[in-house]
């Protein structure tokens, strides 16, 4: 009975061990989120709520003030974060000019629209060959209330394979600062039928 009790509890020492080891060696935590950048006087990044960090490896990204990105990052101490990866993203502005002669509304499929960091993020998925696609945020100025129109172009691009699109479209025109949030409706055509989405800004 000796014998056994010792053997089982080496078992359990070993087991012990091994989880200490393996949790010795797990990967470094990193998080994926959206940012905006800021570029002076020298580089950061403030995300979505607010919170503004600096890179310790600040030469991993160049880029202007206002970019949107999508970064992958480790968080530091004291408001500071390590750039594992990091990817612009089509950042753009809502364009009030144009909505009847140049909207285009071909089918896409939506993963994510939200809005965050003054601006109305999408991940979207299409299908990519060879030519660029056209993307563009309207605004019909016509309407009653504020009505914005995801426009979408392939330019006649044929059949590829699957991509994601993360894209950012900055929405302080819609109102002041000082302003109280404002309701609209966004317009996005699918491949089942155009999508209806209420949201505030």
């Amino acid at each position: 009975m000796k014998k056994l009790f010792v053997s089982y509890f080496s078992i359990l020492l070993l087991i012990f061990l091994s989880s200490c080891k393996e949790e010795e060696n797990r990967m470094v935590d990193f998080k994926v989120d959206f940012a905006t950048v800021i570029n002076q006087p020298q580089l950061r990044f403030q995300f979505d709520n607010g919170q503004i960090f600096t890179p310790v490896n600040p030469e991993a990204y160049q880029g202007a003030t206002g970019q949107r990105v999508i970064m992958n990052y480790t968080p530091r101490e004291n408001n500071t974060l390590y750039i594992n990866s990091i990817a612009n993203i089509h950042t753009d502005v809502i364009r009030t000019e144009g909505f009847s002669e140049s909207i285009a509304i071909e089918p896409l499929r939506i993963q994510s629209v939200w809005v965050g960091g003054n601006h109305l993020n999408m991940i979207l998925e299409i299908l990519h060959h060879s030519a660029p696609h056209t993307v563009r945020l309207f605004q019909n100025t016509d309407a009653n209330d504020i009505e914005l129109h995801f426009s979408y172009s392939r330019n006649q691009d044929p059949v590829g394979t699957s991509r994601i699109l993360h894209l950012s479209f900055l929405l302080s025109s819609l109102r002041g600062e000082a302003d109280p949030p404002v309701p609209f409706r966004l317009f996005i055509n699918t491949h089942d039928r155009m999508r209806e989405f209420e949201m505030v800004f």
